[in-house]
């Protein structure tokens, strides 16, 4: 069985869908931050603050390779922006890009004290960011769905999809 990896812009949904999504796949869900805090035993804004960011992607990108046995991922913010990383995810599974306004993201995330990027950045910063990550979102994932309406929508898509590509081997 195949995973399926959701990525998008913190903020996006990743977590509340992919666990709404779990529920009605029979697949365990998993959020690739907290498996980096246990394994790692420190918060993300500590292993930030010690090693920096280029060692946390490395880490994103070690760790959800072990994650492709059936399982719903939620990547971080920055997981799938490594081509090498969304190369793997294209190849073990299904990777879908949750694509939700940066309003709707940073009203989410704005007073997010466990997100170095929001406690670093200003807002035009990380709006910034955002436009950057969606061109690359769009590029890395295999589909796209919208993440600006009802969540039983946006897991409803995302379980089509998986469906479709269970049957078909392809999006």
């Amino acid at each position: 069985m195949s995973s399926v990896y959701l990525c998008g812009f913190m903020g996006c949904g990743k977590s509340h869908i992919g666990r709404m999504l779990a529920a009605v796949t029979d697949r365990k869900f998993v959020d690739l931050d907290r498996v980096i805090v246990e394994r790692e035993g420190m918060s993300i804004p500590d292993i930030f603050a010690q090693y920096g960011e280029p060692h946390f992607r490395t880490l994103e990108a070690k760790y959800i390779r072990e994650l492709s046995d059936g399982y719903i991922v939620a990547t971080g913010g920055g997981a799938l922006i490594n081509d090498s990383t969304a190369e793997f995810a294209r190849q073990s599974g299904l990777s879908v890009y949750i694509n939700t306004s940066f309003e709707n993201c940073y009203q989410r995330i704005k007073n997010d004290a466990n997100r170095p990027l929001v406690v670093n950045n200003t807002k035009q910063q990380l709006e910034e960011l955002y436009n950057t990550r969606a061109v690359i979102y769009k590029r890395n994932s295999m589909c796209m769905v919208n993440g600006n309406t009802k969540d039983v929508i946006i897991r409803s898509e995302i379980k089509k999809l998986l469906e479709y590509y269970e049957e078909h081997g392809t999006i």
